[in-house]
């Protein structure tokens, strides 16, 4: 039947709460860690543009050992980037997204892993978000920014990010862009790495200082 969707499965065999309608799910999968394999569900549109498998697996191997790591997941969509580094070890996970389907998305893949009491889900536009996580005393060892493409003022984001103090010493900072676009420059965050895949980059940051914990 046209429209139809099959419903994915979680580790509990329950099914994923239903996306809002107006939206379809895109089928994705933890790639490795204590939920590998698992099936979660992601948004797909105009807004929403989950990050492949394969981009996935590059950046988790250029990443490393990510254990004991609070993890903010900006523009979250399905919360793969943020539930994959979950999977591998990490001590918590922030997903924010202003999304109505993508905030529906996580918060039911939160639920179906059962991870609810190292995650935090926040429906709010990302500058604001970062504003109210830097008044709450907030402090992350890896951040990812997947914005869209077209539309994010990024260098914009990664001051923000600053100006809150909401990086530990030796953090991460992970962006997802167009390949065919230059991540920007900011003179005290470190541009270590920056890979192509097809349409896809990741440029990845480091904050000056001892190692992340």
């Amino acid at each position: 039947m046209a429209g139809r969707r099959t419903p994915v499965k979680t580790r509990s065999g329950r099914r994923l709460t239903p996306l809002p309608r107006g939206g379809h799910t895109a089928r994705v999968r933890i790639i490795a860690g204590r939920f590998r394999g698992q099936g979660i569900v992601a948004p797909r549109g105009l807004s929403t543009r989950p990050t492949s498998d394969r981009v996935r697996e590059a950046l988790f191997s250029i990443l490393g050992d990510v254990q004991g790591l609070d993890v903010l997941d900006l523009f979250a969509g399905s919360g793969a980037l943020g539930l994959e580094a979950l999977s591998r070890g990490a001590r918590s996970a922030t997903f924010v997204d202003q999304a109505r389907a993508a905030v529906a998305a996580v918060t039911a893949n939160v639920a179906a892993l059962e991870v609810g009491d190292a995650a935090t889900v926040r429906a709010a536009e990302a500058a604001a978000a970062l504003r109210a996580l830097g008044r709450e005393g907030r402090a992350f060892g890896l951040v990812f920014l997947d914005p869209p493409y077209a539309s994010a003022d990024t260098e914009a984001l990664l001051a923000e990010l600053l100006a809150q103090r909401l990086l530990v010493p030796g953090a991460w900072i992970v962006l997802e862009h167009a390949s065919r676009g230059e991540a920007p420059a900011v003179a005290v965050l470190e541009r270590r790495f920056a890979r192509a895949y097809g349409d896809t980059a990741l440029t990845f940051y480091r904050w000056p200082g001892q190692e992340a914990t």
